[in-house]
């Protein structure tokens, strides 16, 4: 009956999709209808929205994707982001590896805001060579390869922290999987955007590297003080731009405007509602039951937990998933080491990608102007191949007695 509940709650949000309502609309039809299901009171209902609304997790959440966008409109002023990506034309001078390097390279930042930054590059590599959907989905796939595995993202951090496997080893393991997604992306969708760029080979490279450095500093700044001195992903962005203001010389009349044109209110909007509806999702207490649900299946118990990580993290995220779940299947599964680990923080990480409760894909839909379910739609395919090849690997590690 619980799964039943959430069913009808998510198929709120995709009917009224359908109906070609915004975002924000769908997910609050999906926050009422997730409340009566659930029988939770109209004043516990607006507690939690408000308690969610007024979080330092959801205004700092809104406030680095302010500054972010500010960022960008004067980056977008001075003509950065273009002559970024001629410079990487000169260096590799082929469309895919600026299609989906220069995201995976954003990915490096552990912000939901650098996605439209990623959009925009992608949309400029691509042109009409690919489908909107296709361009959105390159955008979102490679901005958040980074996330599978690196340590500066929470959810790795809080995985490695309850399983007891030492950092090394995961990354260790985890190496060939980054490889299956990146040759994923490309046999699904980067393959069909031609390598030529129609333009004559560079014979600076030297010098378009140097270029691009100084087209992207701002950025490469971000990623390093938040990855090494791990400051706020917020109050680096701000720093950077109070850097900026001086060293690509804006004038006052600049800086006013991009005061406002930075306020994207749908994307604030639906991230809003977006942490509200997660907080709804979490007060239900279903990611607690799901082990319940899942233990009566006649299947072996790395799959079972499979499917309780691939289903929880859908329904309310992979860190709430990772927290209750990820215990209990290390005390559950004997001798589980660092393949269960790759098995269970993999499965997390695509269950996010098509998960209504991740903010990117909001954010990444928002700019290329399609919906959350043209995008998923395109990123199906690919959680199943990785699927089926991660559950051969972790039969694989197993195997080696890792």
């Amino acid at each position: 009956m619980e799964l039943l509940k959430l069913f009808l709650a998510f198929l709120v949000i995709v009917v009224i999709l359908k109906l070609n309502k915004p975002l924000w609309l769908a997910i609050i039809g999906a926050i009422v209808s997730t409340s009566f299901l659930f029988s939770i009171g109209w004043l516990d209902t607006l507690r939690i929205a408000g308690k969610s609304l007024t979080s330092f997790s959801t205004i700092s959440l809104l406030l680095t994707f302010y500054l972010i966008t500010f960022l960008q409109r004067m980056l977008e002023k001075r003509g950065a982001l273009r002559a970024a990506q001629q410079s990487l034309y000169g260096i590799f001078n082929n469309r895919r590896i600026n299609a989906s390097l220069a995201p995976a390279f954003l990915g490096l930042l552990p912000s939901p805001a650098v996605v439209t930054i990623c959009g925009a590059i992608v949309d400029e590599a691509a042109e009409d060579h690919l489908t909107v959907e296709e361009k959105t989905f390159v955008a979102s796939y490679y901005r958040h390869i980074p996330e599978s595995f690196l340590p500066t993202y929470s959810s790795i951090i809080l995985g490695i922290q309850l399983s007891g496997v030492e950092l090394s080893s995961y990354l260790y393991a985890m190496l060939p999987m980054v490889f299956v997604l990146v040759g994923l992306g490309h046999v699904f969708q980067l393959r069909k955007l031609p390598k030529a760029t129609g333009q004559p080979k560079s014979g600076h490279r030297v010098k378009d590297c140097l270029a691009l450095c100084s087209n992207i500093w701002t950025i490469a700044l971000i990623v390093l003080m938040t990855i090494i001195f791990r400051i706020p992903v917020y109050t680096s962005t701000f720093a950077v731009i109070i850097a900026y203001v001086f060293t690509g010389k804006f004038i006052w009349s600049e800086i006013k405007s991009f005061l406002w044109t930075a306020v994207e209110s749908k994307l604030l909007v639906n991230t809003a509602v977006i942490m509200m509806f997660r907080d709804i999702i979490n007060a239900t207490g279903v990611i607690e039951v799901l082990p319940d649900i899942f233990s009566a299946l006649p299947m072996p118990p790395y799959l079972i937990f499979f499917l309780i990580f691939l289903f929880g993290t859908i329904i309310s995220g992979n860190l709430a998933t990772i927290a209750i779940c990820l215990p209990l299947a290390f005390g559950t599964i004997p001798n589980a080491g660092v393949a269960l680990l790759v098995l269970l923080l993999s499965t997390g990480y695509i269950g996010m990608q098509v998960s209504p409760t991740h903010i990117c894909l909001a954010v990444v839909t928002e700019y290329f102007k399609i919906s959350i379910g043209a995008l998923v739609k395109k990123t199906i395919p690919v959680v199943i191949s990785f699927s089926a090849i991660l559950t051969g690997y972790y039969l694989l590690l197993t195997n080696l007695g890792l």
